[in-house]
């Protein structure tokens, strides 16, 4: 099951990468954009500079927007044995049908009923049944009268008319447990400081699927999050109360109590998380920590400025679900702790150094005690660290960069001509026995996967004398390391056999 799930989360990181950047338009465009943030600094107020920042948010949010699809389309390409591509459109299609399946049925049974989102379990389901489809049916042939929808026609084909089935699935058993969730918001607004626990470790817990939207708004603009007089009006709803009180000039001591559902946010995705992050990187091996640097540093500044955690989190959701559940339990306990000490810093987008900065720093201790922070940070970041070291190393969790055929060759490895990769590429399809003895061939970073049909055909010693640095025998085929020239490896010999035909 384990392995299974390190596949699944190899496979995420391709459109993994592709958040940090996008995290980072959304949140700064999205804060400094803000009509509340607007208001209370109204320096920002400037039509050259709030067209760039909504053009950030923009860019930012299409792609958050489309995270789930994203993340089914990464699922294809990455577990798709060949013809990615086909995959990939195979994945796009099913999810939309799935969506469209479930709206479609919510308009006929329930039209007055909630809108179901199944988040990331949807986009799961979709790119596992695609692949499984995918890989079974690329080289199906049809009877002659029907040959134009065979080979990998047919799996988008099929694949939607399954994804209908899986949309029909959820729509029937869905709704019981999103409503679990939704009910759960009464007991957690009436516990207290162990009800704000229960609401940072529900909304952690329920992030890892794109469900915790389903959670938070209850709170920031229902009754649910406190009712308040301010400057003589009613406001219901956490976040609609302390904006209204930021803009009540008049307004003295901290701002309201509902900031409960805010304030545990900042010490984990500022600190603990880029804890974590660190930890992560110093369990890479030293001679592979180079490459993988940028992408730790790049994924710990977007949770720090932003408070955006996706790119982070997903490093380790799918290899270590327990892990994350732990992750889960440490964030409700920082908003625990930034409840018992009264912490009143609200945000208008996410808990980074942005809204830290706007609504806790600029606004004075005396209205939010934003002191405690960087202290609680502190500790945070180190018991993000050491945990973290303790349980990667201790159970061997494959976070990005440990995995074995992970590692960089030194870049001169790879300094080769289009011509020696083609002579190299026509000699290691001889030293593997022939063409005709070559059923399939993959790459990883730095490992050439190739099925072949007879292994006492291969040649090893050809394949090292050409570069590989090991070849390993696996069931039904080689591996061999030949580093960055590995996926360059598997573009030719697939382009000189046709294989993707």
């Amino acid at each position: 099951m384990f392995k299974q799930l390190q596949k699944l989360g190899k496979a995420f990181m391709l459109p993994i990468a592709i958040l940090p950047a996008a995290g980072l338009l959304l949140g700064i465009g999205g804060s400094l954009s803000n009509a509340q943030t607007i208001a209370a600094y109204p320096v920002l107020d400037q039509a050259w500079l709030q067209a760039i920042l909504q053009i950030m948010s923009a860019a930012g949010n299409i792609v958050f927007g489309n995270l789930m699809l994203l993340l089914c389309v990464g699922l294809c390409v990455g577990l798709a044995k060949r013809d990615k591509g086909t995959a990939a459109l195979a994945g796009v299609v099913a999810y939309l049908v799935m969506n469209a399946t479930i709206t479609a049925m919510l308009g006929i049974f329930r039209p007055d009923g909630n809108a179901i989102d199944t988040g990331a379990i949807g986009a799961i389901a979709v790119g596992c049944m695609t692949v499984w489809l995918h890989n079974r049916y690329h080289n199906i042939q049809l009877p002659q009268v029907l040959g134009f929808f065979g080979g990998s026609r047919f799996v988008p084909i099929v694949s939607s008319f399954t994804s209908i089935f899986i949309g029909i699935v959820f729509f029937l058993v869905w709704p019981p447990f999103q409503n679990l969730l939704i009910a759960s918001g009464d007991t957690i607004a009436s516990a207290g400081a162990i009800g704000t626990f229960c609401y940072g470790f529900l909304m952690r817990l329920c992030g890892a699927v794109g469900l915790h939207h389903m959670i938070y708004p209850m709170f920031w603009y229902t009754e649910l999050g406190g009712i308040e007089t301010v400057a003589g009006e009613q406001i219901a709803g956490a976040q609609k109360i302390f904006f209204a009180q930021l803009a009540d000039p008049t307004h003295t001591g901290l701002f309201t109590e509902g900031t409960r559902f805010f304030a545990g946010r900042f010490a984990t995705m500022m600190f603990g998380l880029p804890g974590a992050a660190l930890a992560m990187y110093h369990c890479v091996p030293k001679e592979k920590r180079k490459a993988f640097g940028g992408l730790f540093l790049g994924v710990a500044l977007t949770s720090f400025l932003t408070g955006i955690t996706e790119p982070l989190e997903f490093m380790f959701l799918f290899v270590s679900p327990l892990l994350y559940i732990y992750h889960s339990f440490l964030d409700g306990v920082s908003f625990l702790v930034a409840d018992l000490l009264n912490i009143s810093i609200g945000n208008t987008f996410s808990g980074g150094f942005i809204d830290f900065t706007l609504f806790g720093i600029l606004q004075g201790n005396a209205k939010t005690n934003w002191m405690f922070v960087p202290v609680v940070g502190v500790i945070w970041f180190c018991l993000y660290y050491f945990s973290f070291r303790f349980f990667i190393t201790k159970f061997n969790i494959m976070t990005p960069g440990r995995a074995e055929d992970e590692g960089i060759e030194d870049a001169k490895a790879s300094m080769v001509t289009k011509a020696s990769l083609k002579e190299d590429s026509v000699k290691i399809i001889e030293a593997l026995g022939g063409g005709e003895n070559i059923e399939d061939v993959d790459a990883c970073i730095t490992r050439l996967r190739v099925n072949v049909k007879d292994e006492t055909k291969v040649n090893k010693q050809t394949l090292k004398d050409l570069g590989a640095t090991e070849v390993f025998e696996v069931k039904g085929g080689i591996q061999a390391i030949y580093g960055a020239k590995a996926i360059l490896y598997k573009n030719n010999i697939t382009e000189i056999l046709n294989l993707d035909d």
